[in-house]
């Protein structure tokens, strides 16, 4: 911003920048003082600095003075608006923003109304008005930015408890706006209700700086950012420039951001490619593998009833589980991983200590086969999912006592619950996915798909979820609008039931199984495929799962009867036997085909 308040067209500096050397004009005539060759030399450098490399000079200096009082060089950021010329703000923004971090309401609502003029009026503005105006953006809401601002300040009183204050606010400034019925209704609920309850409220936790700097922000989006820089801006600008690399980096499978000191590129090497270890054990088809969260075992299942949990650290197995009386389908780790669900076409879910290897708990509630579960971010309760009509979703506590029953005559393939315990989302066999509040058990909405889901898994900061589909296409599907942010093609997908999810450090992947026996990966940002690896024989890859703790390790479980275990090239978790096909024989057993018996992994759960 120029001290004046006006941009300069071409990015040079109009006024002193406080040196004691006057610059040239760009006329080439000198100025007192100056040296024909001086003049000249000053002349070349000023249009040489126009820009800076073709970016605005203005834009690019006042950004970097935001930033130098954001990091706490404010002597810094001083430094550089003398030397430069730019002012990080106007005036009128510079008191707007003191005025609401400092609380002097009637300051700042002046400025804001001062902003806006009456329409299909010309009218003259004093030299003092008009430095004092902000400039607003094209979709500035006058109604909407004071309501913001009376909201702010009659949530201050209610958090001092002084409700006459709070409900003059609330009647005398909030109600005339007319603005947003239903918020209003909501902060008229707040006078009757419990002081803790005011918690709750979005962006409010009780402090009263961090709640005016959170309603600056907001205020700011109807601001223009020619005389009011986003917060953060050059943070924002550099993690946009971090994420467009891992974006163009298809092996991108590190957990810590790429620097900016240098183009960023992961080599191919460093991704899991190989098989490092081959798991037969199993007699028969495997339906379900997954890493514990420490990543430091696997759980593996499928349709010989056996459940084996294996060490990480040498694949030696750990427990062997016994009980089910017919193939287990799904399994799920504790957020402690101390304990683990079991799902079983046999009806049952089994709660088993891992320690002892020992089943604590038999959910026999379900009148058709468990399909899948989920544990509450807690780990005091959990759900199980059935193709059961009359009780589809179950909610358990740890004692075994049922908590809730989701009754809405539709049948389950698989269920989830977000990381963040808000959400609980239920894939139905009639193409529906179904999202519930998971503390309040009501639906939010339910979304018709193109065709029947077999699997869905959400995403680690519970803003998205991955939808496996029949038709042959995953799609990722954002939780809060329901949009399709991407599809991924490739894989072969007909009538099995195929574990799809996110994979590598920081979920930069989508893999799956398919039914040619491969396994796909493509970069979620982008939806390239990545790689297509063949590990197992003849027969369908039911099921993935990324070690949460090893980004350079993955399995899957496939009807071969094996477990692969995928990790990259320079890894010691090497099998040294090998043959012509590229597959290890752990134990002795070789991977026979046999054929698919198992009405559970079908997505047609009438045939049952």
């Amino acid at each position: 911003m120029r001290p004046d308040g006006l941009s300069s067209k071409n990015g040079l500096s109009q006024v002193s920048n406080g040196s004691s050397t006057r610059k040239a004009n760009l006329k080439g005539q000198a100025t007192a003082g100056a040296t024909p060759e001086s003049n000249s030399r000053e002349t070349t450098k000023a249009l040489a600095s126009a820009t800076y490399y073709g970016h605005s000079r203005e834009e690019v200096t006042r950004i970097l003075i935001q930033s130098l009082n954001e990091l706490g060089y404010g002597e810094s950021a001083a430094k550089l608006s003398e030397e430069s010329g730019y002012q990080l703000e106007s005036s009128g923004v510079a008191t707007f923003r003191s005025a609401v971090l400092g609380g002097r309401w009637p300051e700042a609502e002046r400025i804001l109304v001062l902003s806006f003029p009456p329409r299909n009026t010309l009218q003259t503005r004093q030299k003092t008005e008009s430095e004092e105006m902000l400039v607003l953006g094209q979709n500035a809401n006058k109604a909407e930015m004071l309501f913001h601002l009376r909201q702010q300040k009659f949530l201050e009183l209610l958090e001092r408890r002084d409700l006459v204050a709070a409900l003059a606010v609330l009647r005398q400034e909030l109600t005339p706006l007319n603005y947003d019925v239903e918020r209003l209704h909501a902060l008229s609920s707040l006078l009757m209700s419990p002081p803790e309850s005011l918690h709750d409220q979005p962006g409010w936790d009780g402090s009263v700086k961090a709640s005016r700097e959170q309603l600056l922000v907001h205020l700011s989006k109807s601001i223009s950012p020619s005389v009011m820089i986003p917060q953060h801006r050059l943070a924002i600008l550099l993690d946009q420039v971090k994420q467009a690399q891992i974006n163009n980096c298809m092996y991108h499978n590190i957990a810590h951001p790429p620097s900016l000191y240098s183009d960023h590129s992961c080599d191919r090497s460093d991704f899991p490619l190989e098989i490092g270890a081959s798991l037969t054990q199993h007699t028969d088809e495997v339906w379900h593998c997954g890493f514990s969260h420490d990543g430091t075992k696997l759980v593996t299942a499928g349709s010989d009833k056996m459940v084996l949990i294996y060490d990480t650290r040498d694949f030696s197995i750990i427990h062997k589980l016994h009980d089910h009386g017919s193939g287990v389908a799904f399994a799920s780790w504790s957020p402690d991983d101390s304990k683990l669900i079991t799902c079983s076409q046999d009806k049952k879910a089994r709660v088993w200590n891992v320690e002892t290897g020992r089943c604590i708990l038999t959910m026999d509630h379900h009148s058709e086969p468990v399909t899948a579960a989920g544990w509450a971010p807690d780990g005091e309760s959990f759900v199980t999912s059935s193709f059961d009509p009359n009780s589809p979703i179950c909610h358990w506590s740890l004692r075994g006592s049922c908590l809730h029953v989701w009754k809405g005559g539709f049948r389950v393939q698989d269920c989830a619950i977000s990381p963040d315990g808000r959400r609980l989302v239920a894939a139905d066999t009639d193409s529906k996915l179904h999202v519930f509040d998971f503390r309040t058990y009501e639906e939010d909405y339910c979304l018709s798909l193109s065709s029947k889901p077999t699997s869905l898994a959400i995403s680690r900061d519970s803003k998205s979820m991955l939808v496996n589909l029949k038709q042959g296409e995953i799609h990722l599907i954002d939780l809060e609008t329901t949009a399709v942010i991407r599809r991924f093609k490739g894989h072969k997908q007909a009538d099995w039931v195929i574990r799809s999810t996110f994979g590598g450090a920081g979920e930069n992947f989508v893999v799956s199984g398919s039914d040619d026996s491969c396994v796909y990966i493509w970069h979620k940002e982008n939806g390239y495929l990545v790689e297509t690896l063949q590990g197992h024989e003849k027969g369908c890859v039911n099921s993935i799962s990324w070690n949460p703790a090893d980004p350079g390790m993955f399995a899957s479980a496939g009807d071969d009867r094996a477990v692969r275990v995928w990790t990259r090239e320079r890894d010691p978790l090497r099998d040294p036997l090998r043959y012509a096909g590229g597959l290890s024989m752990i134990g002795g057993a070789s991977s026979n085909i046999f054929p698919r018996t198992s009405a559970l992994r079908t997505t047609s759960p009438h045939v049952l």
